[in-house]
């Protein structure tokens, strides 16, 4: 097969992940502000739309680690090619569709680093993963941002919730100020994730539409992302996530924990800083894990609320597994591409197939901006409500149910 058809292939494959990478990932960013009612949903996802475009922009560090740290090409004998860049992106698309079918944020990175390790040690072998790079740049990351975001969160929850709350001076009760102000800062730290989740994430296209390049000679070893790589993935990632996602933003907005307005501005903050950090280091963060480390660490944080830890073991769950099982769909379509042309055409026609069956399916239990999230009227913590004595013309304060 032509080596210009097959890049063709892959870079039109790689921007169809990148599309995915945006709807699965669009509650990271919006879901808990539509939770709290601070942002209507349709306005939501284009402004998280606009900024994962912007952010596409600002920085190309990740995706310098994956098209040239993750697999080992070039300089060091190891030539990865077209036709195994293509299996591994089948193995990420098809691990996306089934996460997403399910309502599960899994992490579309991982999903996209398993299905290409998974291909290049079938079609290559074993010695073209760079494990060091992995660990440091994937795994550990993995393991300890979802941990810190969380803690940060919940820091960040508790200290929300102190500032806001004063003593009644006739009893020395503890009451709480109106908290609308948090939802109106929403708009601001949503909109700073949708931002660092273009700059993370949408890194992860460029990086592998660069190493296919490179792959096929036509870009020189070492190189980062050429600037129509970075506008094609920005752009495809924002018109998934204009898309939506619902799914997930169901699960993201109340199917972890009730999000209040406080929680939500902790959860957006812890977010949107561990994902930046990340971006700059070059680390290629899961946005996902630690979205739903943040919202777990803010529902921690919060007195009388409580997290639903089935749901959260259904996530974890998705989080272990995701590698692996994109890592396993990724080598057989390796498999299937080491027999030659016929072997592309059906891994070609089958993953088509099986995105097609999946799209179908999700349509016999739709899921859009109007019944997504339940919102509720959150922007006070606890109403008040005043009622004069009769023999003293006091003012006695009643306390409605905790927000």
């Amino acid at each position: 097969m032509e080596i210009t058809f097959m890049v063709a292939l892959v870079i039109a494959l790689a921007l169809f992940f990148d599309f995915t990478n945006g709807f699965h990932d669009t509650a990271n960013a919006m879901a808990t502000p539509i939770a709290t009612g601070a942002i209507k949903p349709k306005t939501a996802v284009m402004l998280a739309a606009t900024l994962n475009l912007v952010g596409a922009f600002l920085s190309t560090e990740v995706a310098k680690t994956i098209s040239g740290g993750i697999i080992r090409e070039g300089a060091e004998g190891i030539h990865i090619t077209p036709d195994i860049i293509f299996a591994g992106l089948m193995g990420a698309i098809l691990w996306n569709m089934i996460t997403w079918l399910k309502g599960l944020p899994s992490s579309s990175s991982h999903a996209l680093f398993g299905g290409l390790i998974g291909a290049a040690i079938v079609g290559i072998g074993i010695h073209s993963v760079n494990f060091e790079t992995m660990l440091q740049k994937v795994i550990l990351p993995a393991i300890f941002a979802p941990v810190i975001a969380g803690l940060v969160a919940y820091l960040c929850t508790r200290v929300a919730y102190a500032l806001t709350s004063r003593h009644d001076p006739e009893t020395g009760d503890k009451l709480t100020q109106k908290r609308g102000g948090f939802r109106t800062g929403q708009i601001f730290t949503s909109s700073l994730v949708a931002l660092a989740h273009g700059t993370n994430d949408a890194q992860k296209t460029m990086g592998i539409i660069t190493l296919v390049l490179i792959s096929a000679g036509t870009q020189a070893t070492g190189s980062g992302p050429q600037l129509w790589v970075i506008g094609a993935c920005a752009l495809a990632i924002a018109v998934g996530t204009y898309a939506g996602g619902w799914r997930i933003i169901r699960t993201m907005g109340s199917g972890l924990t009730e999000v209040k307005p406080a929680q939500g501005f902790a959860a957006e903050t812890s977010t949107a800083s561990a994902i930046l950090a990340s971006s700059h280091l070059g680390f290629a963060l899961s946005t996902t894990q630690v979205a739903s480390g943040s919202v777990i660490g803010s529902g921690l944080g919060r007195k009388g609320t409580s997290v639903r830890w089935g749901t959260v073991g259904r996530i974890v769950v998705g989080w272990l597994f995701t590698l692996p099982a994109a890592g396993i769909m990724g080598a057989l379509t390796a498999l299937l591409v080491k027999t030659g042309v016929a072997g592309v055409v059906i891994a070609a026609v089958a993953g088509t197939g099986a995105v097609l069956f999946m799209f179908a399916a999700s349509r016999k239990s739709q899921v859009g901006h109007h019944n997504a999230v339940e919102v509720e009227e959150a922007g006070h913590a606890v109403r008040f409500r005043k009622r004069k004595s009769g023999a003293g013309g006091k003012t006695n304060t009643l306390k409605g149910p905790q927000r």
